[in-house]
Protein backbone atom coordinates (compact mmCIF):
# COMPACT_ATOMS: atom_id res chain seq x y z
CA UNK A 1 0.00 0.00 0.00
CA UNK A 2 3.11 2.46 0.81
CA UNK A 3 4.90 1.55 -2.00
CA UNK A 4 1.29 1.96 -4.34
CA UNK A 5 1.24 5.52 -2.74
CA UNK A 6 4.89 6.57 -2.97
CA UNK A 7 4.49 5.59 -6.72
CA UNK A 8 1.42 7.99 -7.05
CA UNK A 9 2.92 10.94 -5.79
CA UNK A 10 6.37 9.84 -7.70
CA UNK A 11 3.81 10.34 -11.29
CA UNK A 12 2.43 13.74 -9.62
CA UNK A 13 5.59 15.12 -9.21
CA UNK A 14 7.00 14.53 -12.58
CA UNK A 15 3.73 14.85 -14.61
CA UNK A 16 4.15 18.62 -13.07
CA UNK A 17 7.78 19.05 -13.31
CA UNK A 18 7.32 17.80 -17.53
CA UNK A 19 4.36 20.35 -17.32
CA UNK A 20 6.24 23.34 -16.39
CA UNK A 21 8.92 22.79 -18.92
CA UNK A 22 6.55 22.36 -21.65
CA UNK A 23 3.39 24.42 -20.92
CA UNK A 24 0.90 21.14 -21.45
CA UNK A 25 0.17 18.03 -19.65
CA UNK A 26 1.30 14.58 -20.97
CA UNK A 27 3.97 16.46 -23.12
CA UNK A 28 7.59 16.57 -22.92
CA UNK A 29 9.76 18.36 -25.82
CA UNK A 30 12.58 15.64 -25.49
CA UNK A 31 13.85 12.59 -24.03
CA UNK A 32 14.47 13.66 -20.56
CA UNK A 33 13.50 15.85 -18.01
CA UNK A 34 16.10 18.67 -17.72
CA UNK A 35 16.93 19.54 -13.77
CA UNK A 36 20.72 19.93 -14.23
CA UNK A 37 20.63 23.49 -15.11
CA UNK A 38 17.42 24.90 -13.29
CA UNK A 39 18.71 23.54 -10.14
CA UNK A 40 21.99 24.85 -10.20
CA UNK A 41 23.74 26.97 -7.14
CA UNK A 42 26.53 29.01 -8.44
CA UNK A 43 29.73 28.02 -6.81
CA UNK A 44 30.94 30.42 -3.78
CA UNK A 45 34.02 32.37 -4.16
CA UNK A 46 36.78 31.83 -2.12
CA UNK A 47 37.48 33.84 0.97
CA UNK A 48 40.04 36.61 0.34
CA UNK A 49 41.52 38.79 3.07
CA UNK A 50 42.49 42.39 2.07
CA UNK A 51 46.47 41.42 3.33
CA UNK A 52 46.16 38.54 0.91
CA UNK A 53 45.84 40.96 -2.09
CA UNK A 54 49.47 41.57 -2.96
CA UNK A 55 47.96 43.27 -6.09
CA UNK A 56 44.18 44.39 -7.94
CA UNK A 57 43.49 46.46 -11.08
CA UNK A 58 39.98 47.42 -12.24
CA UNK A 59 39.16 46.80 -15.44
CA UNK A 60 36.56 47.99 -17.35
CA UNK A 61 35.22 45.92 -20.93
CA UNK A 62 33.45 46.10 -24.02
CA UNK A 63 31.25 42.74 -25.33
CA UNK A 64 30.27 43.41 -28.48
CA UNK A 65 26.84 41.23 -29.32
CA UNK A 66 28.34 41.21 -33.09
CA UNK A 67 31.29 38.82 -32.18
CA UNK A 68 31.07 35.45 -33.14
CA UNK A 69 32.02 34.25 -30.12
CA UNK A 70 29.34 36.40 -28.39
CA UNK A 71 26.73 34.52 -30.31
CA UNK A 72 25.08 32.77 -27.56
CA UNK A 73 24.83 35.81 -25.43
CA UNK A 74 22.57 37.34 -28.28
CA UNK A 75 20.42 35.09 -29.65
CA UNK A 76 17.23 34.00 -29.28
CA UNK A 77 15.78 37.20 -30.47
CA UNK A 78 12.49 38.16 -29.03
CA UNK A 79 11.71 34.83 -27.01
CA UNK A 80 11.64 32.34 -30.12
CA UNK A 81 12.29 29.40 -27.95
CA UNK A 82 11.09 27.95 -24.42
CA UNK A 83 14.41 26.60 -23.15
CA UNK A 84 16.20 29.52 -23.20
CA UNK A 85 16.76 33.62 -23.41
CA UNK A 86 19.20 36.00 -24.77
CA UNK A 87 21.28 37.82 -22.15
CA UNK A 88 19.10 40.82 -22.24
CA UNK A 89 15.69 39.04 -22.27
CA UNK A 90 16.60 37.09 -18.88
CA UNK A 91 17.90 40.83 -17.34
CA UNK A 92 15.20 42.41 -18.43
CA UNK A 93 12.40 40.21 -16.90
CA UNK A 94 14.30 39.97 -13.86
CA UNK A 95 14.06 43.15 -13.58
CA UNK A 96 10.58 43.60 -14.45
CA UNK A 97 9.82 41.19 -12.18
CA UNK A 98 11.21 42.32 -9.29
CA UNK A 99 14.00 39.64 -8.71
CA UNK A 100 16.82 42.10 -9.92
CA UNK A 101 17.75 44.92 -9.09
CA UNK A 102 19.11 47.70 -12.16
CA UNK A 103 20.93 50.39 -10.96
CA UNK A 104 21.24 53.80 -12.91
CA UNK A 105 23.57 54.26 -15.84
CA UNK A 106 24.61 57.42 -14.10
CA UNK A 107 27.68 56.01 -13.01
CA UNK A 108 29.11 52.54 -11.95
CA UNK A 109 29.09 52.33 -8.37
CA UNK A 110 25.46 51.05 -7.65
CA UNK A 111 24.07 54.29 -6.08
CA UNK A 112 20.74 54.32 -7.17
CA UNK A 113 18.40 51.84 -8.27
CA UNK A 114 16.03 52.15 -11.00
CA UNK A 115 12.35 51.36 -12.35
CA UNK A 116 11.26 49.90 -15.62
CA UNK A 117 9.93 52.58 -16.78
CA UNK A 118 13.13 54.67 -15.96
CA UNK A 119 14.90 51.85 -18.36
CA UNK A 120 12.44 51.86 -21.24
CA UNK A 121 12.45 56.24 -21.34
CA UNK A 122 16.33 55.45 -21.42
CA UNK A 123 15.87 53.45 -24.17
CA UNK A 124 13.89 55.73 -25.97
CA UNK A 125 10.39 54.61 -25.23
CA UNK A 126 8.22 58.04 -24.82
CA UNK A 127 4.91 59.40 -26.37
CA UNK A 128 4.96 62.26 -28.82
CA UNK A 129 2.23 64.78 -29.60
CA UNK A 130 1.98 65.21 -33.71
CA UNK A 131 -0.01 67.59 -35.69
CA UNK A 132 -2.03 66.15 -38.40
CA UNK A 133 -3.43 67.42 -41.12
CA UNK A 134 -7.23 65.84 -41.97
CA UNK A 135 -7.49 64.52 -45.44
CA UNK A 136 -10.74 65.66 -46.21
CA UNK A 137 -12.20 69.70 -46.31
CA UNK A 138 -12.06 71.75 -44.40
CA UNK A 139 -8.50 70.24 -43.77
CA UNK A 140 -8.39 71.51 -40.20
CA UNK A 141 -5.22 70.31 -38.02
CA UNK A 142 -5.72 67.99 -35.07
CA UNK A 143 -3.30 66.76 -32.34
CA UNK A 144 -2.65 62.77 -32.11
CA UNK A 145 -0.41 61.07 -29.95
CA UNK A 146 2.25 58.37 -31.07
CA UNK A 147 3.79 55.88 -28.82
CA UNK A 148 7.57 54.78 -29.24
CA UNK A 149 8.50 51.60 -27.37
CA UNK A 150 11.93 50.34 -26.30
CA UNK A 151 12.68 47.31 -28.68
CA UNK A 152 15.28 45.00 -26.86
CA UNK A 153 16.66 44.27 -30.10
CA UNK A 154 18.53 47.73 -29.58
CA UNK A 155 20.81 46.55 -27.30
CA UNK A 156 24.29 45.55 -29.24
CA UNK A 157 26.62 44.76 -26.19
CA UNK A 158 28.00 45.28 -22.77
CA UNK A 159 29.86 46.62 -20.67
CA UNK A 160 31.81 44.73 -17.86
CA UNK A 161 33.57 46.46 -14.76
CA UNK A 162 35.45 43.99 -13.26
CA UNK A 163 38.41 43.63 -10.59
CA UNK A 164 41.59 41.55 -10.99
CA UNK A 165 44.30 40.25 -7.85
CA UNK A 166 46.78 38.20 -6.89
CA UNK A 167 46.03 35.97 -3.57
CA UNK A 168 49.04 35.64 -2.00
CA UNK A 169 47.64 33.05 -0.09
CA UNK A 170 46.13 30.96 -2.64
CA UNK A 171 49.20 31.73 -4.95
CA UNK A 172 46.56 32.82 -7.68
CA UNK A 173 45.61 35.61 -10.52
CA UNK A 174 41.99 35.85 -10.22
CA UNK A 175 39.19 38.13 -11.63
CA UNK A 176 35.93 38.93 -9.93
CA UNK A 177 33.08 40.31 -11.89
CA UNK A 178 31.29 43.33 -9.80
CA UNK A 179 29.05 44.61 -12.80
CA UNK A 180 27.20 44.40 -16.03
CA UNK A 181 25.24 46.95 -18.22
CA UNK A 182 23.55 46.63 -21.65
CA UNK A 183 24.83 49.07 -24.39
CA UNK A 184 22.99 50.84 -26.93
CA UNK A 185 23.77 53.46 -29.85
CA UNK A 186 22.67 57.20 -28.42
CA UNK A 187 19.94 58.61 -30.59
CA UNK A 188 18.92 62.09 -31.10
CA UNK A 189 15.21 63.69 -31.06
CA UNK A 190 14.31 61.70 -34.44
CA UNK A 191 15.12 58.43 -33.00
CA UNK A 192 18.07 58.85 -35.24
CA UNK A 193 21.70 57.12 -34.61
CA UNK A 194 23.86 60.11 -33.06
CA UNK A 195 27.52 60.50 -35.45
CA UNK A 196 29.85 58.83 -34.11
CA UNK A 197 28.01 55.33 -33.29
CA UNK A 198 28.32 56.50 -29.63
CA UNK A 199 27.36 53.86 -27.13
CA UNK A 200 25.66 54.21 -23.81
CA UNK A 201 24.42 52.29 -20.34
CA UNK A 202 21.41 51.46 -20.62
CA UNK A 203 21.52 50.41 -16.78
CA UNK A 204 23.52 48.36 -14.18
CA UNK A 205 23.34 44.85 -12.79
CA UNK A 206 25.53 44.21 -9.49
CA UNK A 207 26.88 40.52 -10.51
CA UNK A 208 27.12 38.67 -7.03
CA UNK A 209 23.47 39.62 -7.24
CA UNK A 210 22.72 38.23 -10.65
CA UNK A 211 24.51 34.92 -10.40
CA UNK A 212 22.19 32.55 -9.06
CA UNK A 213 19.72 33.60 -11.94
CA UNK A 214 22.94 33.82 -14.53
CA UNK A 215 23.60 29.93 -12.94
CA UNK A 216 20.23 28.47 -13.64
CA UNK A 217 19.77 29.65 -17.46
CA UNK A 218 20.91 27.90 -19.99
CA UNK A 219 23.48 28.81 -22.83
CA UNK A 220 23.23 27.02 -26.75
CA UNK A 221 26.49 24.64 -27.37
CA UNK A 222 27.61 24.70 -30.60
CA UNK A 223 28.53 21.69 -29.50
CA UNK A 224 26.14 19.43 -27.53
CA UNK A 225 22.86 20.10 -26.81
CA UNK A 226 23.19 17.55 -23.54
CA UNK A 227 25.99 19.50 -21.96
CA UNK A 228 24.63 23.14 -22.72
CA UNK A 229 26.20 26.00 -20.43
CA UNK A 230 24.91 28.47 -17.96
CA UNK A 231 25.69 32.28 -18.72
CA UNK A 232 27.57 32.05 -14.97
CA UNK A 233 29.72 29.60 -16.77
CA UNK A 234 29.96 31.66 -19.85
CA UNK A 235 31.54 34.39 -17.13
CA UNK A 236 33.39 32.48 -15.19
CA UNK A 237 35.15 30.53 -17.58
CA UNK A 238 35.55 33.55 -20.11
CA UNK A 239 34.12 31.95 -22.61
CA UNK A 240 33.20 35.58 -24.20
CA UNK A 241 35.25 37.65 -26.39
CA UNK A 242 35.73 41.56 -25.66
CA UNK A 243 37.80 44.62 -25.10
CA UNK A 244 39.72 46.66 -22.80
CA UNK A 245 38.10 50.48 -23.07
CA UNK A 246 39.54 51.65 -19.89
CA UNK A 247 41.47 50.64 -16.55
CA UNK A 248 41.76 52.63 -13.42
CA UNK A 249 44.22 55.54 -13.92
CA UNK A 250 44.87 58.84 -12.00
CA UNK A 251 43.21 60.77 -14.59
CA UNK A 252 39.83 58.53 -14.50
CA UNK A 253 40.13 58.46 -18.64
CA UNK A 254 39.30 55.70 -20.90
CA UNK A 255 41.58 54.82 -23.75
CA UNK A 256 39.69 56.34 -26.44
CA UNK A 257 40.65 59.52 -24.83
CA UNK A 258 44.39 59.27 -25.47
CA UNK A 259 44.44 56.44 -28.34
CA UNK A 260 42.45 56.30 -31.21
CA UNK A 261 41.89 53.51 -33.98
CA UNK A 262 44.32 51.12 -34.51
CA UNK A 263 46.77 52.68 -31.53
CA UNK A 264 43.42 52.43 -28.99
CA UNK A 265 43.35 48.08 -29.44
CA UNK A 266 46.99 47.86 -29.35
CA UNK A 267 46.96 49.56 -25.80
CA UNK A 268 43.57 47.31 -24.80
CA UNK A 269 46.18 44.42 -25.86
CA UNK A 270 48.86 46.21 -24.06
CA UNK A 271 47.12 46.11 -20.75
CA UNK A 272 46.11 42.50 -21.36
CA UNK A 273 49.43 41.83 -21.89
CA UNK A 274 50.65 43.81 -18.60
CA UNK A 275 48.14 41.53 -16.40
CA UNK A 276 49.51 38.30 -18.07
CA UNK A 277 53.31 39.60 -17.41
CA UNK A 278 52.46 40.11 -13.84
CA UNK A 279 51.19 36.85 -12.89
CA UNK A 280 54.43 35.15 -14.01
CA UNK A 281 56.20 38.16 -12.09
CA UNK A 282 54.70 36.73 -9.30
CA UNK A 283 55.66 33.16 -10.01
CA UNK A 284 59.62 33.84 -11.48
CA UNK A 285 62.15 33.54 -8.76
Amino acid sequence: MKFRILLVLLLVALAGNVSAQTGGPNVLDGVYVKEHTIERTPLPYAYLREADVMWSKRIWRIIDLNEKMNLPLKYPLSKQTQDRKSLIDLVMDAVQEGSLTAYTFADDEFTAPVTMKEVESRGGARTDTVKMQRPEPPYDEYDTIIAREFSRDKVIGFRMKEDWFFDKQRSVMEVRIIGIAPLIYAVDQDGNVREGNIKIPLFWIYYPEARKLFANAEVFNRSNDAERRSFDDIFQKRLFASYIYKESNVYDRRIDDYKQGMNALLESERIKTEITNMEHDMWEF
